[in-house]
């Protein structure tokens, strides 16, 4: 290995998450099952994926252990907060994403992981309904109440480092408020006089998680880490922050699929896009205020691929204005499903002089088997982040998530394209190892 200066991954590593449902307990269960050797971490590019490193004659592949020090899935330490009390091995059996005989081995592992109370406002999830919340007077106090939370569990668990993972559910949608959540001192004022509608419960948990030195990881569409008061309170405590929205499905396709149209140099009228899934995750979408936050979110994938102002004979038309592709995204609450989740995507292109063409893809996936080891990957390259002095937005992780991060103060766009993701996460893991982060971006 080269001269790196990041900091060895000695001693625990606790990941905290919020939320004890499909998601976190399908990625719990499975780490569980993983180093007992009776499963296999598929999916997960930490575990799996070998990045090139130096050229010519002296070109390696390597996994990314290989090339900088990550923690071991044997030091992970499980805690989580959920608004009902069922310990992780109930909240397993009743997700039913994963078989029995998948989750007992583990059982006495996952009873043992007992949620602590969450920091809950039911307007802001109103098809929730439990009650194992804290019973704070405002926001400020909830983040007194988070902080306590991760400094005892970090003391009881002989935890060296935290990570705070969100893998609950999508909260109503906060438009950001200049007045509000563009600096620090405002966002601390807004939460000492709780203010309930422009400070989520989401960002009471990533103040506290960075204040207390843990990286902040938003796995849903929510407003949460994504304000530039939340950027400067990462600056200052020089902490990780990654989001939003796990990359599992329909998006990752579209991320994937729309560079063959773009590369191909093929028109596009059109893209609709559905979705059926029936696990708590639909059912909180089910509420229009909530869909609106995943659907600014899934939304914003493509016009940062196919753009209309670069390829107008292309990309321009199509929509009322006739001034690009029309765009739409649809999720639908259907029980049945689980959380088998359907993608179903309708395509409609063009080719040579103008004549029209479809794709249709149809992905029939599991929600929770694909968000499982984005959570592993999100957790781990976050803490080797932070070990290697890198704060505030982590742009390297983007491949992991739906609506990457970015400064958009600035007018800095986000990038969508899969392939130009995972050349930034190939670059950083290289440069965090010491070697030439050798590859460009187009």
């Amino acid at each position: 290995m080269e001269q790196t200066n990041v900091k060895p991954a000695d001693g625990k590593l606790g990941i905290m998450v919020v939320g004890c449902g499909a998601v976190a307990t399908t990625f719990m269960t499975g780490v569980l099952m993983t180093r007992r050797g009776l499963a296999k971490p598929v999916g997960s590019m930490t575990q799996y994926d070998k990045i090139r490193i130096g050229r010519g004659d002296d070109k390696k592949y390597l996994p990314y252990a290989d090339i900088v020090p990550m923690a071991k899935l044997d030091d992970i330490v499980f805690g989580c907060w959920d608004v009902y009390p069922q310990n992780a091995y109930q909240a397993a059996m009743y997700a039913e994403v994963l078989k029995e005989k998948d989750i007992n081995p583990v059982k006495d592992e996952l009873e043992a992981i007992k949620p602590m109370k969450a920091a809950f406002d039911k307007n802001y999830a109103k098809r929730l309904d439990g009650d194992n919340v804290k019973d704070c007077k405002t926001r400020w106090e909830m983040v007194e109440a988070l902080k306590q939370d991760i400094r005892e569990f970090k003391e009881k668990n002989g935890c060296s480092r935290i990570v705070v993972l969100w893998a609950a559910s999508t909260e109503i949608y906060v438009p950001v408020c200049e007045k509000i959540h563009y600096h620090l001192a405002d966002l601390e004022a807004a939460m000492k006089a709780d203010d309930r509608e422009h400070v989520a419960p989401s960002m009471c948990y990533a103040y506290a998680a960075l204040t207390e030195g843990a990286p902040f990881i938003m796995g849903a569409p929510n407003t949460t880490v994504d304000i530039p008061a939340m950027w400067e309170l990462a600056e200052q405590t020089k902490m990780p922050i990654a989001g939003k929205d796990f990359k599992t499905g329909q998006t990752l396709v579209k991320s994937g699929f729309a560079p063959i149209i773009g590369t191909r140099c093929l028109g596009l009228n059109g893209w609709f896009s559905t979705n059926i899934l029936g696990n708590r995750d639909g059912l909180v979408l089910d509420e229009p205020a909530n869909f609106h936050t995943k659907e600014v979110s899934k939304l914003s994938t493509l016009e940062t691929i196919l753009k209309p102002d670069v390829q107008p004979d292309l990309y321009g038309h199509g929509n009322d204005e006739d001034t690009q592709y029309y765009h739409k995204v649809r999720i639908n609450y259907y029980p049945p499903r689980n959380d088998n989740k359907e993608g179903w995507d309708n395509i409609d292109i063009f080719g040579w002089m103008g004549y029209p063409m479809q794709i249709k893809i149809n992905f029939l996936c599991r929600d929770s088997i694909l968000a499982a080891p984005l959570c592993l990957d999100l957790c781990l390259l976050s803490d080797l982040a932070a070990r290697a002095g890198r704060y505030g937005i982590q742009r390297f992780l983007s491949f992991f998530l739906k609506a990457p991060m970015h400064d958009y103060t600035q007018g800095e766009e986000a990038v969508n394209h899969l392939y130009q993701q995972y050349t930034m996460l190939k670059n950083a893991i290289r440069e965090m190892g010491g070697y030439e982060a050798d590859e460009e971006i187009d």
